[in-house]
């Protein structure tokens, strides 16, 4: 008799698990040296040096840094769109207007997060957007990602659809975070490149 595979999210909590505790190994001079190569490699990307709206996020604890990325796309005269979390995990968005313009908010028991303090745009913002750079945990050799599991991202992607928006989509990892296989489940949706400090590669998907 066969074994049933364990469903999808199953396997993804399981990859999830493991890769945090490996960036949570990672030292604050691990984080920082990748931070500056992660911008450069990014600002490098056509979809980025072309583009007039770009949603974004600021990084906490471990995830690759971005605020380098930020005001590089800020200088450049980009308008850069930041998440807002609201109380049901969907994202609203503010506009970045510099690092002294984020506040620490913390939402229940979660890691405290930096949001814009400006103007609320509303969810549907992210429309506006020529491209979505996006956390996550992983990325496989289609372009599937792995995030958290909150689903933040999932609506914003779904939003994007209903839109009929095709902003690119960009994922910022580190180069051990690009795998041979990500577990898939019926409402995701693959991404047209992913940046590491070391390379930028790109999926057939685009």
């Amino acid at each position: 008799m066969h074994r049933r595979r364990p469903p999808a999210h199953s396997d993804k909590q399981t990859l999830r698990r493991e890769l945090l505790q490996v960036r949570n190994r990672f030292t604050a001079d691990d984080v920082e040296a990748a931070a500056g190569a992660l911008a450069e490699r990014a600002l490098e990307l056509p979809e980025l040096a072309r583009a007039g709206t770009v949603a974004a996020y600021v990084s906490v604890g471990s995830e690759p840094r971005t605020l380098a990325l930020l005001d590089a796309l800020r200088a450049r005269g980009v308008r850069v769109l930041l998440p807002v979390l609201l109380p049901d995990n969907d994202l609203d968005w503010g506009e970045y207007a510099g690092a002294e313009s984020l506040a620490h908010v913390r939402h229940g028991g979660k890691m405290a997060l930096l949001e814009p303090a400006g103007e609320r745009l509303g969810p549907d913002a992210v429309t506006a957007a020529d491209a979505v750079l996006l956390p996550g945990l992983a990325v496989d050799a289609r372009g599937m990602r792995l995030g958290r599991g909150g689903g933040s991202y999932d609506r914003v992607l779904a939003r994007l659809e209903r839109a009929d928006a095709h902003p690119a989509l960009v994922v910022l990892l580190y180069d051990p975070e690009v795998v041979g296989h990500v577990p898939e489940e019926a409402h995701d949706r693959p991404v047209h490149a992913v940046v590491t400090p070391s390379a930028v590669r790109r999926f057939g998907n685009v």
